[in-house]
């Protein structure tokens, strides 16, 4: 069973007020608290203990898997291993997620790495959201790795997520795509005070006509530090993006680092960054509709980050 602040916590990574419909897998401080399965989606605990393995039957449609973690326990740190074998031509969506509500002065940290091996022609729409809180002086940490394996025609949709409260986070996500297999990543990521979040992500397209687009769109506040660190790697025939576009405010620094390699002459690669501040007179127009100078600057921020 989950309590109040896990409850809390499941409903900013998961957006889950109550136990879903369909798979799912929540952890609550190391151990599994709730899990169900249906005739197409079986989940099973590693023998280590270390993580579990998500079994999808080719064929499967318009169902979900719910695996999301919270830890509410100070001085926690754990690593789990999670695998997805999907078959062929599924049409899945996968919600992840981690929350910690530390309130302790110890640090609580999750580290995890998540394998998927995403069947022909399967699509695959990937929500993973991480959330911080607690007045503790322990730090939240978060260090998840994501490994995607794609085989022909498939297509995956990630959607990564991190707005608050998380101090200290490096997210990798490396990618190998067969031909006609498609990766779409949407990078949303909010730091402020002393912050540290490190994103980067490393794509193979190894087949004809492999596609892959991987998007980050950040806001860098007060002393934080943020590094994007994004390469395309084409193997053959294929089209390759990756854009940084990043606010940057008070005291906070920003990295972005384009990594491009052409290894056929039809690999078409494309890398754009831009980092600025706020420009002034966004803020002066909405202003003259009444809002503070700090009312104007979040309206901005939240626009830009949706």
């Amino acid at each position: 069973m989950v309590d109040e602040i896990q409850k809390r916590l499941l409903e900013e990574v998961a957006g889950l007020h109550e136990m879903p419909e369909g798979a799912y897998n929540i952890r609550a401080n190391g151990e599994m608290a709730s899990r169900n399965t249906t005739a197409n989606i079986d989940i099973v605990s590693k023998d280590n203990g270390t993580g579990i393995d998500v079994r999808i039957k080719s064929g499967t449609k318009n169902e979900s898997v719910h695996i999301p973690v919270v830890l509410s326990q100070s001085g926690l740190k754990e690593v789990v291993y999670n695998d997805f074998y999907i078959g062929e031509d599924c049409d899945v969506t996968i919600v992840a997620g981690c929350g910690i509500d530390n309130c302790g002065v110890q640090d609580a940290e999750h580290d995890g790495l998540h394998r998927f091996f995403v069947g022909k022609d399967s699509k695959i729409r990937y929500v993973e959201k991480h959330y911080g809180s607690g007045d503790g002086k322990g730090k939240r940490i978060m260090n998840p790795g994501t490994e995607v394996h794609m085989e022909e025609g498939s297509s995956m949709e990630m959607e990564m997520v991190q707005i608050k409260g998380v101090d200290s986070t490096v997210r990798k996500t490396t990618a190998d795509l067969a031909a006609g297999s498609k990766l779409l990543v949407r990078e949303r990521l909010m730091t402020h005070g002393e912050q540290s979040a490190v994103s980067i992500y490393e794509v193979e397209l190894n087949g004809e006509g492999a596609t892959t687009d991987v998007v980050s769109r950040s806001v860098a506040k007060d002393a934080s530090y943020q590094k994007f660190d994004a390469k395309i790697v084409g193997n053959t025939a294929c089209n390759g993006h990756a854009e940084c576009d990043a606010i940057i405010m008070g005291d906070a620094k920003i990295l972005a680092v384009p990594q491009l390699e052409a290894n056929h002459v039809d690999a078409a690669l494309i890398h754009e960054a831009a980092i600025g501040k706020i420009a002034g007179e966004q803020i002066t127009k909405l202003m003259t509709l009444g809002l503070t100078e700090e009312e104007a600057e979040e309206q901005i921020i939240n626009g830009f980050l949706k």
